[in-house]
C-alpha cells in the first residue's frame, strides 16, 4: 500500500523542466526524484517526479532495483555518485541500466538527501555524455543542492495536503513539545492542537503521532 502520488502536477513538472534546460551544456535530458515509500520498508521507494514523463518506466525499474538502496546508504558511501551507465549493464540486476541506455544516457549523477531512520531523497540526473572529469559530475551535484529546497516543498506539496496548522502542529511534535506547550505556541487550546494532529494522522495515515510524525519527515513536509 502507498501513498498516491500525483505526476500530474504542473509546478514540479515545471521545475524539473526549468532544470533540464539550464543543464543542457552538459548534455542533461533528463531527471528523476526518489524517495522512501513512508508506508513500507527501508528498501522500498517510489518515483516522486521524473522528467521527462514519458521514462516513468525506466524510473521505476531504478526505484525497484537495490543499486544505491538501503545498504549503499548505510555504508561509507558518499552522498554524491557518478557513474558510467554501462556498468554492469549485462547483468541481471541491470535492467534499470539497459533502459536508461535506451534512451541515449551515457552517464548518471547521483545526490542523496539523508533522512532519519536510514532513508534518503535520492536526485537522478542522466547525461548523454561520458564526463570526462569530476568536475563536470560536480557542476550537476552542485546544482541539485540548489534546487532541493524548491523541488522538495513541491513535491511534498503534491504528496500531501495538509492544512498550515497542522503541519505547524507536527513540526512542534516533531520538535519534542507536547499537546500543552503545542498549544501555547499556536495560540489554542489542546483539543485544538489534537483536531489538527488527528486529521494530520487521518491523512498520513498513521495510528499515532509518533508514526505521524516521521512520515511526514519521510515525505518533506518536515
Amino acid at each position: 500500500m502507498t501513498l498516491p502520488v500525483n505526476f500530474d502536477s504542473v509546478d514540479v513538472d515545471a521545475v524539473l523542466a526549468d532544470w533540464v534546460s539550464a543543464l543542457r551544456d552538459q548534455g542533461v535530458e533528463s531527471v528523476l526524484v526518489l524517495g522512501p515509500n513512508p508506508l513500507g520498508g527501508a528498501d522500498d521507494r517510489d518515483v516522486l517526479a521524473v522528467h521527462p514523463p514519458r521514462l516513468l518506466g525506466p524510473a521505476q525499474a531504478l526505484a525497484e532495483s537495490h543499486d544505491f538502496g538501503a545498504s549503499w546508504r548505510d555504508s561509507d558511501a558518499p552522498l554524491v555518485a557518478w557513474q558510467d551507465i554501462s556498468k554492469s549493464a549485462l547483468e541481471p540486476s541491470g535492467l534499470w541500466r539497459r533502459l536508461w541506455l535506451a534512451q541515449g544516457c551515457q552517464t548518471l549523477v547521483r545526490v542523496a538527501f539523508t533522512l532519519p531512520a536510514g532513508r534518503a531523497f535520492e536526485c537522478f540526473l542522466f547525461s548523454s555524455r561520458m564526463f570526462s572529469g569530476r568536475s563536470e559530475a560536480a557542476v550537476l551535484a552542485w546544482s541539485a543542492f540548489n534546487i532541493w529546497p524548491l523541488l522538495r516543498r513541491a513535491i511534498a506539496e503534491q504528496r500531501v495536503s495538509l492544512s498550515p496548522r497542522e503541519q505547524q502542529g507536527l513540526r512542534l511534535a516533531f520538535e519534542g513539545l507536547t499537546a500543552r506547550e503545542t498549544a501555547l505556541r499556536m495560540d489554542c487550546s489542546e483539543r485544538t492542537v489534537n483536531f489538527h494532529l488527528a486529521n494530520a494522522m487521518t491523512k498520513l495515515q498513521a495510528d499515532n503521532k509518533l508514526s505521524a510524525v516521521q512520515r511526514a519527515c519521510w515525505i518533506g513536509l518536515i
